[in-house]
């Protein structure tokens, strides 16, 4: 992994936290000192149980409200888990849905979305009072690294009027939900590397009828997530450093 990305997957010599239901993360983060620079802090947390890292999220959360760490960005992959908003229609996960997965009702906006393995996970831990105090510019600027990780890969990717997320032609490759509290960021974006489509199968991603979901493995893309996660990390330093 990239020198600046802290490598969180058992406190081994290289410091990493391999198992994910053996790590006492709120420990570990709770040793983070707090820094007044704007500057981000990256971990990479293996594969991980929803819940784990929610909890860890509000804990996060709770820490950076009251200075006590620095701004996080954390990486990571999910188990098969579909999550739905405040403001979800249940009814756009059908029954057929994988029963390896788990449905988690969670305290995002937006509505059914699915996190599992091959997926990148993204979400940064920061205060706005540090950027500027204004959702449409935070989901603005997600949007727009993800569109400059996927230039970077030679694809084009663009936004669509009054949706939220990140696109190739009609088929979303990264979907955002976020909560903002306190002006301090949760959740945040997930983009399809080798996520298996089954599970999109099952439901209609985000509410949305009109448009399909795709992904690197289907764009005939072939990335390391090592590599991705650095391509995501330079983007990050250049548009919130």
């Amino acid at each position: 992994m990239n020198q600046y990305i802290y490598k969180m997957i058992n406190i081994d010599e290289k410091n990493n936290i391999k198992e994910h239901d053996t790590v006492d993360y709120k420990s570990i983060f709770s040793k983070l000192k707090f820094s007044s620079t704007k500057k981000l802090n990256y971990f990479w947390l293996d594969k991980q149980k929803y819940n784990t890292i929610w909890d860890l999220q509000k804990y996060l959360h709770k820490l950076r409200y009251k200075k006590k760490i620095p701004n996080c960005v954390l990486f990571l992959e999910h188990l098969p888990v579909y999550t739905y908003g405040k403001n979800a229609n249940l009814d756009h996960l059908l029954d057929s849905y994988p029963k390896d997965a788990e449905v988690v009702k969670i305290d995002r906006g937006g509505d059914i979305t699915f996190h599992g393995p091959g997926q990148l996970v993204i979400y940064p831990i920061i205060d706005l009072h540090d950027y500027k105090l204004s959702i449409s510019w935070y989901m603005r600027k997600l949007e727009q690294i993800v569109m400059d990780v996927l230039m970077e890969l030679g694809v084009f990717a663009n936004r669509k009027n009054k949706l939220t997320g990140v696109w190739v032609e009609d088929e979303k490759i990264c979907a955002m939900g976020v909560r903002i509290s306190k002006w301090i960021t949760m959740h945040g974006l997930a983009i399809n590397v080798t996520t298996k489509m089954k599970y999109f199968d099952s439901m209609i991603p985000c509410g949305i009828f009109q448009y399909g979901v795709t992904s690197l493995e289907e764009l005939e893309i072939n990335i390391s997530t090592e590599l991705l996660v650095e391509l995501f990390i330079k983007e990050f330093d250049k548009n919130l450093n």
